[in-house]
């Protein structure tokens, strides 16, 4: 493996661990390509020797590809962490904080819950992308505990029940 694949690989696991979820293809190579770090093609072998070698996991959503550092991969950064500069670690940090202020203006995950009629439990999800709502469902909570688990855990699950949803009606 040579020195500047080496580079780019710990760059991509500093990107995903930072992210504290999935990136995008698009994002990562945005990151990579307007710095001029190594041009496409060499990122796209990149992210496929990570993903191979179980660093890294990858999905795709509607011709998306989405990439999640593993337990693995965290274990390899912590040991090679070092190995990144300060300036190119803040500059990770800083593009995604700016990334993040962006996704959220752009992406809304709203979850309440009330109590119905009937003395039960509904959790009214959304998520609602540019000021259009895209999905919106309610559901029964058998219990207070459930509905507030459901609220706590929709931002994080919602992307992918969208796409669960969308996958399975479309």
């Amino acid at each position: 493996m040579s020195e500047p694949f080496t580079l780019y690989k710990l760059i991509v696991l500093y990107m995903a661990q930072q992210s504290g979820g999935e990136l995008t293809n698009s994002r990562i190579s945005e990151f990579i390509l307007d710095r001029d770090y190594t041009d496409y093609l060499h990122l796209q072998q990149v992210l496929s020797e990570l993903v191979e070698t179980g660093l890294m996991k990858k999905r795709t959503v509607e011709n998306s590809s989405h990439y999640e550092i593993t337990e693995e991969g965290k274990k390899t950064l912590y040991y090679f962490e070092k190995d990144l500069s300060g300036e190119i670690k803040k500059e990770i940090v800083d593009f995604l904080e700016d990334c993040g202020r962006k996704i959220e203006k752009r992406i809304q995950m709203p979850a309440d819950y009330f109590t119905t009629p009937q003395g039960g439990y509904a959790v009214r999800c959304q998520y609602i992308e540019k000021d259009v709502t895209v999905l919106d469902l309610t559901l029964n909570a058998p219990n207070l505990e459930a509905a507030r688990a459901i609220c706590r855990n929709w931002p994080r699950k919602s992307s992918d029940i969208y796409a669960a949803v969308m996958g399975e009606l479309i």
